[in-house]
């Protein structure tokens, strides 16, 4: 039975299939961008069932199994970005042929972590599909990065980036950013999604083909995603978020995704004028400015990856001036902030209904992990009494909706640490918030 073309619509942007032709695209909202498009038949006949030049029906021959038992697992040997805090997110350093994608916030750092990045590797490939070669060189020179091995390329078009990528056979090869990238192979624009995956999967096929170790950037949208729905974290081996704000000078690159090693290492770094410097000791950096000794300041112990450091929580409690009473928090879930004052007003009778409540992490951290909550509740009981602190205390602990103090993960390297910055008065073995308030009020 021959097979007719059967005529569908689709989107240019987006590549959204539809039955039948439709003003704006359910999927990303553009309007005017579905068009009609021819896709072969599937084959079936008209009984219902498939047809006899069905693939299916086809003899085809069977792949070779191995006998798993008998496979030998060689030991990966990684490439050192000469960044300790990199290569500690890594896993211990660069895969050879893999594709790792670094997104965030716009200005957050990026390009600059990875122009020091290709500075201190030999032959070493960039592609700026965003700026110029004199514009690239300026950043160069005012950071005071070395390019004498650096080849550079400013093109736009994806599959002329592989080849050049492919002949010039670099150590390690960045293209910024994906989103202005394109190929001929999409019929849409350049940063939709279709061009986005396309584009993507070109540079996973020649750095897999070619063994080249290829790093992307991805640009964060208002959504908070790379590039549309996590489109490319499908896509690549490793994902890496930059993130901090912008007006403070830390940051943290974290790892959600690593199919060569752990998603739980976290590197920190200072934004300072020579580029991202790293901060080797995090708590003497985010406690160098602390307001200790003022009511609302405590100290806690995060863990983030493999290591704990110290970080301030501040706390700012005011009667309200009218309407409903505020809740604000930065860096720290408005939602868990929330519930702490709920546990507090209904367990202890702190009465904070008719105050604004503000909570601040310092450094411009963003803080996920429960073992905060305890100095949450401490900081604001704080600043509801005004009464400060004692003086060389640290708490950490996750509170329940009862009340209580759960223990959390690695207490004593948490208190090792706030020992070895002076910190006698170590507060996370107590039965209830009371308690925890009757040693450090």
């Amino acid at each position: 039975m021959s097979t007719k073309p059967t005529t569908t619509y689709s989107c240019s942007k987006c590549g959204s299939q539809y039955p039948k032709w439709t003003g704006r695209c359910s999927e990303c909202g553009a309007w005017g961008t579905v068009g009609e498009s021819n896709v072969p038949a599937r084959g079936w006949s008209a009984s219902g069932g498939q047809s006899s030049n069905s693939r299916v029906n086809q003899d085809i021959s069977p792949a070779q199994v191995l006998d798993f038992s008998k496979v030998e697992a060689s030991e990966v040997k990684r490439i050192p970005t000469n960044i300790a805090e990199f290569d500690r997110v890594l896993g211990g350093g660069i895969v050879p042929g893999s594709l790792t994608l670094i997104g965030g916030d716009p200005g957050i750092g990026k390009s600059t972590l990875l122009l020091q990045l290709v500075s201190r590797r030999e032959n070493s490939f960039y592609n700026s599909a965003e700026e110029s070669a004199s514009q690239v060189k300026l950043r160069f020179d005012r950071l005071g990065l070395k390019s004498d091995n650096l080849k550079f390329l400013a093109e736009t078009d994806i599959d002329t980036i592989c080849a050049t990528i492919k002949k010039e056979n670099p150590s390690l090869a960045v293209v910024d950013s994906i989103q202005t990238v394109s190929t001929s192979d999409a019929d849409s624009e350049s940063g939709s999604i279709t061009q986005v995956r396309a584009s993507t999967s070109k540079l996973m096929e020649t750095a897999k083909k070619n063994n080249i170790p290829i790093f992307i950037v991805g640009h964060v949208t208002k959504e908070g995603a790379v590039a549309g729905p996590k489109t490319l974290e499908h896509l690549v081996d490793a994902v890496l978020y930059l993130e901090g704000d912008r007006f403070h000078d830390f940051r943290i690159l974290r790892s959600v995704k690593n199919r060569f090693g752990s998603t739980n290492e976290v590197g920190i770094f200072e934004m300072t004028e020579q580029g991202l410097a790293e901060v080797k000791n995090p708590s003497k950096k985010f406690l160098s400015s602390s307001s200790q000794n003022s009511p609302g300041s405590v100290i806690t112990c995060v863990i983030e990856g493999t290591r704990p450091f110290l970080v301030e929580v501040q706390a700012l409690v005011a009667k309200a001036a009218f309407g409903y009473p505020q809740r604000k928090a930065s860096g720290f879930d408005l939602n868990r902030l929330q519930l702490l004052l709920a546990v507090l007003e209904k367990r202890f009778g702190y009465n904070f209904a008719t105050q604004d409540v503000f909570i601040n992490i310092s450094g411009g951290l963003k803080i996920k992990e429960p073992a905060c909550d305890l100095a949450i509740c401490l900081a604001l009981i704080s600043a509801l009494k005004n009464t400060p602190v004692k003086k060389g205390s640290v708490a950490f602990g996750e509170v329940s909706l009862t009340g209580q103090v759960r223990p959390v993960s690695q207490p004593d390297r948490r208190a090792n640490e706030a020992k070895s910055l002076g910190y006698e008065n170590i507060i996370h073995d107590v039965k209830d918030i009371n308690e925890a308030v009757e040693k450090i009020l």
